[in-house]
Order: C-alpha cells, then structure tokens, then sequence
C-alpha cells in the first residue's frame, strides 16, 4: 500500500503545480500586458491623420496604458492570492 500513498501523492503534487500554472489571470494578465505594450509604443508618436481621426485624443497612449494597468492588476492579484489546492480527505483505514 506504501507505493499506492506514494504515488497519489506524487500526482497530488503535480496537480496543485498544473493548478497554479494555468491560473487564468497569469493568461489574462499576461495578455493585457504585452497587448498594452504593444498599444502604448504604437500611441507614444501617433501621426497628425490619426490624432485628426481621434479628435485630438491619444486614444492609443491612453488604451494601451489602461491595459497595462489592468494587467499588472491581475498579475498583482494572483501574487497577493494564490491559489490554494485544497487537500483531499484523508482515506479510512482498509478493513481487512
């Protein structure tokens, strides 16, 4: 049985690593992140055609720099909260 706890064990452990890996606001911050980069560099020297399109506006400085912001938030979230596997229940003993 010892080889049995071993190994429920060990894929325990593997969950709670596959549980944090793919926590969707490592994704969704991620994403907001480098799409915010990506925006923010694009709205840094904007020509005259599309401030004139924007009414003056640097609609894509002040976008991508919304977005970075809401992406470190979710980065920042999932570094303050954690996800917490919760433990399985311990087995009864085997009657035998």
């Amino acid at each position: 049985m010892s080889e049995l706890h071993k190994e429920v064990s060990e894929l325990e452990g593997k969950s709670a690593t596959a549980a944090r890996l793919f926590d969707i606001r490592l994704i969704i911050g991620g994403l907001f992140v480098v799409y915010g980069v990506i925006v923010t560099l694009a709205g840094i020297s904007p020509s005259d055609a599309d401030l004139k399109k924007a009414e003056g506006v640097h609609i894509n400085l002040w976008t991508g720099l919304a977005m970075l912001v809401l992406g470190l938030a979710f980065l920042l979230w999932m570094k303050i909260r954690p996800v917490q596997v919760p433990a399985a229940p311990a087995d009864p003993a085997p009657e035998d």
